[in-house]
Protein backbone atom coordinates (compact mmCIF):
# COMPACT_ATOMS: atom_id res chain seq x y z
CA UNK A 1 0.00 0.00 0.00
CA UNK A 2 0.90 3.78 -0.85
CA UNK A 3 1.64 4.69 2.51
CA UNK A 4 2.55 8.45 1.13
CA UNK A 5 -0.74 9.71 0.48
CA UNK A 6 -2.83 12.32 1.89
CA UNK A 7 -3.66 12.20 5.60
CA UNK A 8 -6.82 10.23 5.80
CA UNK A 9 -6.94 8.69 2.30
CA UNK A 10 -5.05 5.79 3.12
CA UNK A 11 -7.91 4.80 5.34
CA UNK A 12 -10.41 5.30 3.06
CA UNK A 13 -8.47 3.61 0.29
CA UNK A 14 -8.06 0.67 2.75
CA UNK A 15 -11.96 0.18 3.27
CA UNK A 16 -12.77 0.89 -0.28
CA UNK A 17 -10.20 -2.43 -1.47
CA UNK A 18 -11.91 -4.66 1.53
CA UNK A 19 -15.32 -3.87 0.48
CA UNK A 20 -14.39 -4.53 -3.10
CA UNK A 21 -13.02 -7.71 -2.14
CA UNK A 22 -16.29 -8.34 -0.65
CA UNK A 23 -18.45 -7.20 -3.31
CA UNK A 24 -16.61 -7.73 -6.06
CA UNK A 25 -14.10 -10.47 -5.20
CA UNK A 26 -16.40 -12.69 -3.07
CA UNK A 27 -14.11 -12.41 0.17
CA UNK A 28 -15.29 -12.61 3.43
CA UNK A 29 -14.63 -8.74 5.10
CA UNK A 30 -12.55 -11.02 7.90
CA UNK A 31 -10.26 -12.21 5.24
CA UNK A 32 -9.70 -8.80 2.87
CA UNK A 33 -9.54 -6.67 6.29
CA UNK A 34 -5.93 -8.08 7.24
CA UNK A 35 -4.93 -7.36 3.67
CA UNK A 36 -5.81 -4.12 3.37
CA UNK A 37 -5.20 -2.64 6.90
CA UNK A 38 -1.39 -4.05 6.03
CA UNK A 39 1.02 -1.47 7.21
CA UNK A 40 -1.60 1.52 8.41
CA UNK A 41 -1.27 2.50 12.45
CA UNK A 42 -4.14 1.05 14.87
CA UNK A 43 -5.44 4.77 15.23
CA UNK A 44 -6.12 4.46 10.66
CA UNK A 45 -7.13 0.39 11.09
CA UNK A 46 -10.00 1.55 13.56
CA UNK A 47 -11.41 3.94 10.97
CA UNK A 48 -10.88 1.43 8.29
CA UNK A 49 -13.54 -0.98 10.46
CA UNK A 50 -16.14 1.43 10.97
CA UNK A 51 -15.92 2.72 7.82
CA UNK A 52 -15.74 -1.21 6.00
CA UNK A 53 -18.09 -2.15 8.51
CA UNK A 54 -20.41 0.69 8.01
CA UNK A 55 -20.48 0.47 4.07
CA UNK A 56 -21.49 -2.89 3.93
CA UNK A 57 -24.00 -2.95 6.40
CA UNK A 58 -26.02 -0.15 4.10
CA UNK A 59 -24.44 -1.11 0.54
CA UNK A 60 -27.51 -2.18 -1.13
CA UNK A 61 -29.55 1.12 0.00
CA UNK A 62 -25.92 3.38 -1.11
CA UNK A 63 -25.27 1.38 -3.84
CA UNK A 64 -28.84 2.53 -5.25
CA UNK A 65 -27.82 5.66 -4.33
CA UNK A 66 -24.39 6.04 -6.54
CA UNK A 67 -26.60 4.86 -9.54
CA UNK A 68 -28.78 7.66 -8.78
CA UNK A 69 -25.59 9.80 -8.52
CA UNK A 70 -23.63 8.86 -11.59
CA UNK A 71 -24.74 10.55 -15.16
CA UNK A 72 -23.80 6.67 -17.28
CA UNK A 73 -22.68 3.39 -15.21
CA UNK A 74 -19.01 3.02 -14.60
CA UNK A 75 -16.86 1.47 -17.28
CA UNK A 76 -15.81 -2.36 -15.66
CA UNK A 77 -12.37 -1.05 -15.46
CA UNK A 78 -13.13 1.77 -12.85
CA UNK A 79 -15.86 -0.64 -10.74
CA UNK A 80 -13.48 0.25 -7.55
CA UNK A 81 -15.57 3.77 -8.08
CA UNK A 82 -18.69 2.38 -6.86
CA UNK A 83 -17.35 0.61 -3.22
CA UNK A 84 -15.44 4.14 -3.29
CA UNK A 85 -18.62 6.37 -3.62
CA UNK A 86 -20.69 3.73 -1.37
CA UNK A 87 -17.73 4.60 1.77
CA UNK A 88 -17.76 8.19 0.87
CA UNK A 89 -21.40 8.46 1.23
CA UNK A 90 -21.97 6.16 4.24
CA UNK A 91 -19.41 8.74 5.94
CA UNK A 92 -21.86 11.61 5.22
CA UNK A 93 -25.18 10.36 5.87
CA UNK A 94 -23.91 8.06 9.12
CA UNK A 95 -20.92 9.03 10.69
CA UNK A 96 -20.03 12.06 12.44
CA UNK A 97 -17.03 12.61 10.25
CA UNK A 98 -16.63 16.31 9.30
CA UNK A 99 -17.78 16.49 6.03
CA UNK A 100 -15.13 18.50 4.50
CA UNK A 101 -13.42 15.77 5.64
CA UNK A 102 -15.09 12.58 4.79
CA UNK A 103 -15.27 14.39 1.44
CA UNK A 104 -11.47 15.07 0.89
CA UNK A 105 -10.11 12.25 2.17
CA UNK A 106 -12.63 10.10 -0.22
CA UNK A 107 -11.52 12.07 -3.27
CA UNK A 108 -8.25 11.88 -2.50
CA UNK A 109 -8.44 8.05 -2.10
CA UNK A 110 -9.63 8.06 -5.61
CA UNK A 111 -6.05 8.87 -7.09
CA UNK A 112 -4.30 5.86 -3.93
CA UNK A 113 -6.97 3.59 -6.23
CA UNK A 114 -5.40 4.20 -9.28
CA UNK A 115 -7.80 6.52 -10.57
CA UNK A 116 -6.83 10.10 -10.38
CA UNK A 117 -8.84 11.35 -12.88
CA UNK A 118 -11.91 10.37 -11.21
CA UNK A 119 -11.69 13.11 -8.62
CA UNK A 120 -13.78 15.55 -10.17
CA UNK A 121 -16.44 12.44 -10.65
CA UNK A 122 -16.06 11.43 -6.62
CA UNK A 123 -15.74 15.10 -5.70
CA UNK A 124 -19.36 15.94 -7.88
CA UNK A 125 -21.40 13.02 -6.11
CA UNK A 126 -20.34 13.47 -3.03
CA UNK A 127 -21.12 17.24 -2.85
CA UNK A 128 -24.24 16.37 -5.01
CA UNK A 129 -24.91 13.88 -1.97
CA UNK A 130 -24.43 16.54 1.04
CA UNK A 131 -26.57 18.70 -0.77
CA UNK A 132 -29.85 16.19 -2.20
CA UNK A 133 -29.20 13.37 0.25
CA UNK A 134 -32.84 13.34 1.62
CA UNK A 135 -34.31 13.26 -1.35
CA UNK A 136 -32.12 10.39 -2.98
CA UNK A 137 -32.63 8.42 -0.15
CA UNK A 138 -36.56 8.76 -0.55
CA UNK A 139 -36.07 7.85 -4.03
CA UNK A 140 -34.42 4.74 -3.62
CA UNK A 141 -36.28 4.06 -0.45
CA UNK A 142 -39.56 3.31 -2.48
CA UNK A 143 -38.21 -0.60 -3.09
CA UNK A 144 -38.60 -2.06 0.69
CA UNK A 145 -35.10 -4.35 -0.13
CA UNK A 146 -33.54 -1.10 -1.24
CA UNK A 147 -34.52 0.57 2.28
CA UNK A 148 -33.74 -2.59 4.33
CA UNK A 149 -30.58 -3.05 2.23
CA UNK A 150 -30.75 -6.11 2.00
CA UNK A 151 -30.42 -8.84 -1.10
CA UNK A 152 -34.69 -8.86 -2.61
CA UNK A 153 -34.07 -12.73 -2.18
CA UNK A 154 -33.18 -12.54 1.35
CA UNK A 155 -35.89 -9.62 1.89
CA UNK A 156 -38.27 -11.95 0.34
CA UNK A 157 -37.48 -15.07 2.88
CA UNK A 158 -37.87 -13.26 5.84
CA UNK A 159 -41.14 -11.49 4.41
CA UNK A 160 -42.50 -14.77 3.94
CA UNK A 161 -40.74 -16.22 6.99
CA UNK A 162 -41.48 -13.89 9.86
CA UNK A 163 -44.78 -11.72 7.87
CA UNK A 164 -45.86 -10.05 11.73
CA UNK A 165 -42.09 -9.38 13.16
CA UNK A 166 -40.24 -8.15 9.35
CA UNK A 167 -39.66 -4.47 10.39
CA UNK A 168 -38.39 -5.85 13.30
CA UNK A 169 -35.48 -7.99 12.13
CA UNK A 170 -34.57 -5.30 9.11
CA UNK A 171 -33.87 -2.75 11.66
CA UNK A 172 -32.39 -4.86 13.91
CA UNK A 173 -30.24 -6.45 10.76
CA UNK A 174 -28.54 -3.28 10.61
CA UNK A 175 -27.79 -2.30 13.98
CA UNK A 176 -24.68 -2.23 15.73
CA UNK A 177 -24.26 -5.42 17.09
CA UNK A 178 -23.33 -5.28 21.26
CA UNK A 179 -20.19 -6.90 22.50
CA UNK A 180 -21.33 -9.90 25.08
CA UNK A 181 -18.61 -11.53 26.63
CA UNK A 182 -18.71 -15.10 28.65
CA UNK A 183 -16.91 -15.03 31.79
CA UNK A 184 -15.26 -18.24 32.52
CA UNK A 185 -17.10 -19.04 35.94
CA UNK A 186 -14.10 -21.36 37.21
CA UNK A 187 -12.08 -18.21 37.46
CA UNK A 188 -14.59 -15.52 38.48
CA UNK A 189 -18.37 -15.09 39.03
CA UNK A 190 -19.88 -12.94 36.95
CA UNK A 191 -20.43 -10.57 39.87
CA UNK A 192 -16.74 -10.54 40.31
CA UNK A 193 -15.79 -9.70 36.91
CA UNK A 194 -18.16 -6.88 36.44
CA UNK A 195 -16.79 -5.10 39.14
CA UNK A 196 -13.27 -5.58 37.53
CA UNK A 197 -14.95 -3.94 34.55
CA UNK A 198 -15.95 -1.28 36.52
CA UNK A 199 -12.60 -0.75 38.31
CA UNK A 200 -10.86 -0.44 34.80
CA UNK A 201 -13.39 2.17 33.76
CA UNK A 202 -16.31 -0.64 31.74
CA UNK A 203 -19.87 -0.82 32.39
CA UNK A 204 -21.45 -3.76 31.85
CA UNK A 205 -25.06 -5.59 32.59
CA UNK A 206 -26.07 -8.87 33.24
CA UNK A 207 -28.17 -10.54 30.40
CA UNK A 208 -31.35 -12.37 31.73
CA UNK A 209 -31.60 -16.08 31.39
CA UNK A 210 -27.90 -16.26 30.24
CA UNK A 211 -25.98 -16.58 33.56
CA UNK A 212 -22.54 -16.27 31.86
CA UNK A 213 -22.88 -13.40 30.05
CA UNK A 214 -22.39 -9.50 30.47
CA UNK A 215 -23.22 -6.89 27.65
CA UNK A 216 -21.08 -4.09 27.71
CA UNK A 217 -22.70 -0.53 27.66
CA UNK A 218 -19.31 0.12 24.43
CA UNK A 219 -17.48 -2.40 22.86
CA UNK A 220 -13.04 -2.54 23.09
CA UNK A 221 -10.78 -3.93 22.05
CA UNK A 222 -10.05 -7.74 23.67
CA UNK A 223 -6.74 -6.80 24.65
CA UNK A 224 -8.75 -3.55 27.13
CA UNK A 225 -10.79 -6.65 28.94
CA UNK A 226 -9.52 -7.55 32.21
CA UNK A 227 -7.91 -10.72 32.48
CA UNK A 228 -8.56 -11.57 28.66
CA UNK A 229 -5.24 -13.10 28.04
CA UNK A 230 -5.52 -15.26 31.08
CA UNK A 231 -8.67 -16.68 30.26
CA UNK A 232 -10.95 -15.02 32.47
CA UNK A 233 -13.44 -14.26 29.81
CA UNK A 234 -14.17 -14.61 26.24
CA UNK A 235 -16.39 -12.42 23.82
CA UNK A 236 -19.45 -14.97 22.53
CA UNK A 237 -23.04 -13.60 21.84
CA UNK A 238 -25.49 -14.66 24.51
CA UNK A 239 -27.98 -16.41 22.22
CA UNK A 240 -24.69 -18.78 21.21
CA UNK A 241 -24.41 -18.64 25.24
CA UNK A 242 -27.64 -20.52 25.64
CA UNK A 243 -25.92 -23.55 23.38
CA UNK A 244 -24.66 -25.25 26.85
CA UNK A 245 -27.83 -24.83 28.61
CA UNK A 246 -29.82 -26.96 25.86
CA UNK A 247 -27.42 -30.04 25.99
CA UNK A 248 -28.20 -29.76 30.05
CA UNK A 249 -24.73 -31.97 29.85
CA UNK A 250 -23.82 -33.49 33.49
CA UNK A 251 -20.28 -34.64 35.14
CA UNK A 252 -18.28 -37.16 33.49
CA UNK A 253 -20.46 -37.21 30.31
CA UNK A 254 -19.00 -38.00 27.10
CA UNK A 255 -19.79 -34.96 24.67
CA UNK A 256 -19.33 -34.70 20.88
CA UNK A 257 -19.33 -30.52 19.33
CA UNK A 258 -19.79 -31.76 16.00
CA UNK A 259 -18.88 -28.68 14.07
CA UNK A 260 -16.91 -27.08 16.58
CA UNK A 261 -14.67 -24.90 15.25
CA UNK A 262 -14.03 -21.61 16.57
CA UNK A 263 -14.45 -23.21 19.62
CA UNK A 264 -16.19 -21.00 21.90
CA UNK A 265 -19.02 -23.65 22.69
CA UNK A 266 -16.77 -26.34 23.46
CA UNK A 267 -14.97 -24.18 25.94
CA UNK A 268 -18.13 -23.08 27.50
CA UNK A 269 -19.03 -26.59 28.31
CA UNK A 270 -15.39 -27.22 29.87
CA UNK A 271 -15.65 -24.67 31.76
CA UNK A 272 -19.53 -25.25 33.39
CA UNK A 273 -18.22 -29.04 33.42
CA UNK A 274 -14.74 -29.37 33.72
CA UNK A 275 -14.82 -33.30 34.00
CA UNK A 276 -16.63 -33.72 30.79
CA UNK A 277 -14.85 -35.84 28.16
CA UNK A 278 -15.39 -33.92 25.04
CA UNK A 279 -14.59 -34.42 21.42
CA UNK A 280 -14.44 -31.20 19.11
CA UNK A 281 -14.85 -32.17 15.54
CA UNK A 282 -14.33 -29.86 12.63
CA UNK A 283 -13.42 -30.53 8.98
CA UNK A 284 -10.71 -27.03 8.49
CA UNK A 285 -7.57 -27.21 10.05
CA UNK A 286 -6.82 -23.64 10.32
CA UNK A 287 -10.22 -23.15 12.09
CA UNK A 288 -8.92 -26.03 14.43
CA UNK A 289 -5.69 -24.86 14.91
CA UNK A 290 -7.62 -21.27 16.36
CA UNK A 291 -9.91 -23.45 18.71
CA UNK A 292 -6.35 -25.76 20.28
CA UNK A 293 -4.96 -21.85 20.90
CA UNK A 294 -8.28 -20.78 22.86
CA UNK A 295 -8.49 -23.73 24.58
CA UNK A 296 -4.60 -23.49 25.45
CA UNK A 297 -5.79 -19.74 26.66
CA UNK A 298 -8.84 -21.03 28.97
CA UNK A 299 -6.53 -23.79 30.51
CA UNK A 300 -8.91 -26.39 28.84
CA UNK A 301 -8.74 -29.78 27.55
CA UNK A 302 -10.75 -31.69 24.47
CA UNK A 303 -10.04 -34.36 21.78
CA UNK A 304 -9.77 -32.19 18.75
CA UNK A 305 -10.43 -34.28 16.05
CA UNK A 306 -10.13 -33.22 12.16
CA UNK A 307 -12.97 -34.84 10.49
CA UNK A 308 -16.33 -34.90 8.64
CA UNK A 309 -19.36 -34.83 11.34
CA UNK A 310 -21.32 -36.52 8.35
CA UNK A 311 -19.06 -39.18 7.79
CA UNK A 312 -18.70 -40.82 11.52
CA UNK A 313 -16.60 -43.48 9.66
CA UNK A 314 -13.65 -41.48 9.25
CA UNK A 315 -12.99 -40.64 12.95
CA UNK A 316 -15.62 -42.27 15.61
CA UNK A 317 -14.09 -44.96 17.98
CA UNK A 318 -17.26 -46.96 17.86
CA UNK A 319 -18.13 -44.92 21.65
CA UNK A 320 -21.49 -43.73 21.72
CA UNK A 321 -22.52 -39.96 22.42
CA UNK A 322 -24.36 -38.74 25.85
CA UNK A 323 -24.84 -35.61 24.24
CA UNK A 324 -24.33 -34.35 20.54
CA UNK A 325 -24.38 -30.82 19.52
CA UNK A 326 -25.00 -29.98 16.38
CA UNK A 327 -24.02 -26.55 15.54
CA UNK A 328 -24.38 -26.98 11.84
CA UNK A 329 -22.55 -24.60 8.94
CA UNK A 330 -25.63 -22.39 8.21
CA UNK A 331 -26.34 -19.33 6.08
CA UNK A 332 -25.92 -17.32 8.89
CA UNK A 333 -28.48 -14.79 8.53
CA UNK A 334 -29.04 -14.55 11.78
CA UNK A 335 -26.03 -12.60 12.70
CA UNK A 336 -25.58 -10.22 9.69
CA UNK A 337 -25.67 -7.44 11.95
CA UNK A 338 -22.11 -8.47 12.92
CA UNK A 339 -20.91 -9.90 10.03
CA UNK A 340 -22.77 -7.52 6.80
CA UNK A 341 -20.43 -9.33 4.51
CA UNK A 342 -22.88 -12.14 4.81
CA UNK A 343 -25.51 -10.30 2.69
CA UNK A 344 -22.91 -10.25 -0.26
CA UNK A 345 -21.23 -13.67 0.36
CA UNK A 346 -24.94 -15.73 0.56
CA UNK A 347 -27.34 -16.58 -2.55
CA UNK A 348 -30.93 -17.94 -2.95
CA UNK A 349 -29.00 -20.74 -4.22
CA UNK A 350 -27.39 -21.61 -1.32
CA UNK A 351 -30.01 -22.27 0.95
CA UNK A 352 -31.20 -25.90 -0.44
CA UNK A 353 -27.55 -26.77 -0.71
CA UNK A 354 -27.63 -25.73 3.12
CA UNK A 355 -30.27 -27.35 4.49
CA UNK A 356 -29.44 -30.56 2.34
CA UNK A 357 -25.86 -30.46 4.49
CA UNK A 358 -27.49 -30.11 7.51
CA UNK A 359 -29.87 -32.90 7.26
CA UNK A 360 -27.34 -34.82 5.95
CA UNK A 361 -25.51 -34.07 9.38
CA UNK A 362 -28.55 -34.97 11.56
CA UNK A 363 -29.16 -38.15 10.11
CA UNK A 364 -25.21 -39.04 10.26
CA UNK A 365 -24.78 -38.36 14.22
CA UNK A 366 -28.14 -40.15 15.44
CA UNK A 367 -26.18 -43.42 15.22
CA UNK A 368 -23.45 -42.35 17.12
CA UNK A 369 -25.73 -40.81 20.18
CA UNK A 370 -26.86 -42.83 23.24
CA UNK A 371 -29.88 -44.08 23.82
CA UNK A 372 -31.63 -41.52 26.47
CA UNK A 373 -29.17 -39.11 24.83
CA UNK A 374 -29.91 -35.54 24.06
CA UNK A 375 -28.73 -33.94 20.29
CA UNK A 376 -28.88 -30.15 20.12
CA UNK A 377 -29.41 -28.92 16.60
CA UNK A 378 -28.29 -25.38 16.76
CA UNK A 379 -28.14 -22.88 13.58
CA UNK A 380 -27.35 -19.48 13.54
CA UNK A 381 -30.30 -18.73 10.52
CA UNK A 382 -33.51 -16.92 10.86
CA UNK A 383 -34.73 -19.10 7.80
CA UNK A 384 -37.02 -21.11 8.47
CA UNK A 385 -35.49 -23.93 5.54
CA UNK A 386 -32.56 -24.44 7.66
CA UNK A 387 -34.24 -24.85 11.00
CA UNK A 388 -37.72 -26.58 11.53
CA UNK A 389 -37.75 -27.50 7.93
CA UNK A 390 -34.48 -29.70 8.19
CA UNK A 391 -35.48 -30.87 12.09
CA UNK A 392 -39.39 -31.55 11.68
CA UNK A 393 -39.13 -34.24 8.44
CA UNK A 394 -35.72 -36.33 10.60
CA UNK A 395 -38.07 -36.27 13.55
CA UNK A 396 -41.59 -37.44 11.30
CA UNK A 397 -39.15 -40.00 9.85
CA UNK A 398 -37.48 -41.54 12.79
CA UNK A 399 -39.79 -43.43 15.92
CA UNK A 400 -37.10 -43.44 18.45
CA UNK A 401 -36.83 -39.00 18.88
CA UNK A 402 -39.14 -37.20 21.48
CA UNK A 403 -38.49 -33.29 21.21
CA UNK A 404 -38.09 -31.37 24.23
CA UNK A 405 -38.85 -27.57 23.94
CA UNK A 406 -35.79 -25.28 24.35
CA UNK A 407 -35.28 -23.69 27.91
CA UNK A 408 -34.55 -19.80 26.00
CA UNK A 409 -34.99 -16.02 27.57
CA UNK A 410 -36.34 -14.72 24.32
CA UNK A 411 -38.04 -16.50 21.04
CA UNK A 412 -40.66 -18.17 19.75
CA UNK A 413 -41.78 -22.51 19.57
CA UNK A 414 -41.40 -23.05 15.69
CA UNK A 415 -42.98 -27.19 15.64
CA UNK A 416 -40.04 -28.61 16.55
CA UNK A 417 -37.22 -26.11 18.29
CA UNK A 418 -37.38 -22.60 19.17
CA UNK A 419 -35.68 -19.32 17.25
CA UNK A 420 -34.72 -16.48 18.68
CA UNK A 421 -34.85 -13.20 16.11
CA UNK A 422 -32.06 -10.75 15.71
CA UNK A 423 -32.19 -8.25 18.28
CA UNK A 424 -34.38 -10.20 20.64
CA UNK A 425 -33.03 -9.40 24.63
CA UNK A 426 -30.19 -7.93 22.06
CA UNK A 427 -28.68 -11.37 21.06
CA UNK A 428 -28.04 -12.55 17.50
CA UNK A 429 -30.50 -14.90 15.91
CA UNK A 430 -30.49 -18.43 16.39
CA UNK A 431 -32.38 -21.77 16.05
CA UNK A 432 -32.31 -24.44 18.91
CA UNK A 433 -33.85 -27.85 18.94
CA UNK A 434 -33.48 -30.39 21.70
CA UNK A 435 -34.12 -34.47 20.23
CA UNK A 436 -33.72 -36.97 22.55
CA UNK A 437 -33.45 -40.84 21.67
CA UNK A 438 -35.08 -43.58 23.18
Amino acid sequence: MNTSVEPGAAARQAATRAVAAVVHGGRSLSDALPEAEAGLAGTDRALIRELAYGALRWYGRLQAVTAELLARPLRPRDRILEPLLVVGCYQLAFTRIPAHAAVSATVAAAGALGRPRARGLVNGCLRRFQREASELLQRVDREPATAAALPKWLYRAIADDWPAERGAVIRALLERPPMTLRVNRRARTVAAYSQELATAGLTARPVPGVPDALTLDRPVAVTDLPGFREGQVSVQDAAAQLAADQLAAGPGMRVLDACAAPGGKTAHLLERHPDLSVVALDNDPGRLARMAEGLERLGLEAEVLRGDAGDPGGWWDGRPFERILLDAPCSATGVIRRHPDIKWLRRAADIPTLAEGQARLLRALWPVLAPGGRLVYATCSLLRAENEAVTAPFVAAHDDVSVSEPALPAGRATGVGAQILPGEAEMDGFYYACLTKH
